[in-house]
């Protein structure tokens, strides 16, 4: 078995450099997904489930309904769009942008199988809203069992 040496300032180093890569992340509004795609944001979900529907909420605001693209299967949801519009202020030859813009993508896996012939949408105040209707199955999958 070889020795090593330790040398504690380099993992501190270590620590620092990922530490600011993380900062960067999550400060910068923009990254690249794994097809060299922008990607402006990664819209905030809240996912609720009941007894017969598991309702996701996502936050686009800023957005037209016509420009977020909605695919739905039995296990998952996978939400895209475009932020189209900006806001932008010329003056003394510099240019200020107050709003991001760009593409999104967001796949979200489900906790159970869905019927995805029967969901519905609704985009209000910048909020979607789906109603993911659970598959029968998943509705009659919990069973009592009698313990002797």
């Amino acid at each position: 078995m070889a020795l090593v040496r330790w040398q504690p300032f380099r993992d501190m180093e270590q620590v620092q450099r990922e530490m600011n890569r993380l900062f960067d992340d999550m400060l910068a509004p923009s990254s690249t997904h794994r097809d060299g795609v922008k990607i402006a944001f990664s819209p905030a979900a809240e996912l609720e489930e009941t007894d017969d529907a598991y309702h996701l909420k996502l936050e686009v605001p800023g957005m037209e309904p016509d420009d977020i693209n909605v695919e739905v299967t039995a296990e998952a949801v996978a939400i895209s769009g475009e932020r189209k519009s900006e806001s932008r202020t010329e003056e003394k030859g510099m240019t200020r942008t107050e709003f991001s813009y760009g593409k999104f993508q967001r796949v979200i896996p489900l906790p159970g199988r869905v019927n995805n012939q029967d969901v519905s949408a609704e985009y209000k105040n910048g909020v979607l809203a789906l109603n993911l209707p659970k598959a029968e199955e998943e509705k009659n999958k919990v069973v009592k069992v009698s313990v002797n």
